[in-house]
């Protein structure tokens, strides 16, 4: 470390509230930033142990949420899944909509807070419980499985969930020829070339951060950066995912860069991802172009605390509906993986 660094490190120890804390996220928020959100990361700390709470955070929260006070981080899947072991009566979801429905379901008994509840999905909006069922009159007895990013009430009409990291595991699981696959097309193409034995049809439905990645940026990158290594979301266009190098969901972005550590390496999707791998791999050069989720963007340490503050945004799921989108979704827990990091090979 140079001198300067060292004596910036001594003056952020001596000067800075929560240094222990800052230090996890000082390459990312300005060390002159800090001191407007120490108070509310201290206040949900506090918070977080008067109310036996605990913070879950999606991968594509910003830094200062994902690295301070969120209890547990992860890929929708592994939300779902964690959201069933905690051992708290209160759960923060710093995420989207349907990630706090779904952990609900998942913990009926559980108070679940929403700290922004205009925090939505365009690919949840982009399809209605009705929609669904009069794709299953069109199709009867066709399978339907369908993406966590959806509403409680979608899912109540689904047959099984599934999320990007596991749909082909979900739709092989099911043994069956064809099925419904909603609502991203995109993400059932992508899957369609790992599962090409099963018919997918599919609904016109899309992420609107992941839907404007193009091949020509996937192509303009490697002019600027010969070499680089492209992650591409299975969420991206299918002609995107066929330009990258590897593809799979966030947390397999995160697995594929750890574990081979690519030099330079650009994450075709959320802005967040990639500022908080960074975090655990200084030596790894993150370049972007991103794009930023405005949902996940309305979720912020101010808002946090005042979720734990006031108990309040409390989300209610109907138990009628409630029981039968919870069904689906054990039903995709109950899915045994069958691979781990490498959905899409690295290209030759």
């Amino acid at each position: 470390m140079s001198q300067a660094g060292s004596a910036l490190s001594e003056l952020t120890r001596r000067t800075l509230p929560l240094p222990d804390i800052y230090a996890r996220v000082s390459r990312h928020v300005p060390a002159i930033e800090w001191p407007a959100l120490a108070p509310d990361v201290e206040a949900i700390l506090a918070l977080k142990r008067e109310r036996n709470a605990v913070v879950l955070a999606h991968n594509y929260q910003a830094p200062e949420i994902f690295h301070t006070v969120a209890d547990i981080v992860g890929d929708s899947l592994a939300l779902a899944r964690e959201a069933e072991r905690v051992d708290a009566d209160v759960i923060v979801l710093a995420g989207v909509h349907f990630m706090a429905e779904t952990a609900k379901l998942l913990n009926p008994k559980k108070t679940v807070l929403m700290p922004d509840m205009a925090a939505g999905c365009s690919l949840a909006d982009s399809i209605t419980a009705a929609d669904v069922r009069a794709l299953k009159a069109k199709y009867p007895g066709v399978p339907v499985v369908t993406y966590v990013n959806t509403s409680a009430a979608v899912k109540a009409e689904s047959d099984v969930c599934c999320t990007s990291g596991n749909a082909a595991d979900v739709v092989r699981s099911l043994g069956v020829p064809r099925v419904l696959m909603i609502p991203d097309e995109f993400l059932a193409r992508n899957v369609q070339q790992q599962v090409p034995e099963v018919e997918m049809l599919t609904w016109a439905g899309h992420c609107e951060v992941h839907e404007r990645f193009t091949p020509a940026d996937i192509a303009d990158v490697r002019d600027s950066y010969p070499g680089i290594t492209v992650i591409a979301h299975p969420e991206c266009p299918p002609e995107v995912v066929e330009a990258s190098d590897f593809s799979g969901s966030t947390a397999m972005m995160m697995n594929y860069v750890t574990e081979k550590r690519p030099s330079q390496v650009v994450l075709v999707t959320e802005c967040s991802m990639a500022d908080n791998i960074a975090v655990a791999n200084p030596d790894i050069e993150f370049i972007k172009p991103c794009n930023m989720c405005p949902h996940m963007k309305r979720i912020s340490l101010r808002n946090i605390r005042h979720a734990l503050e006031t108990m309040t945004h409390e989300i209610t799921v109907e138990e009628g509906l409630a029981e039968r989108a919870r069904q689906a979704v054990e039903r995709m827990l109950a899915v045994k993986p069958t691979q781990t990091v490498t959905p899409k090979p690295v290209a030759a």
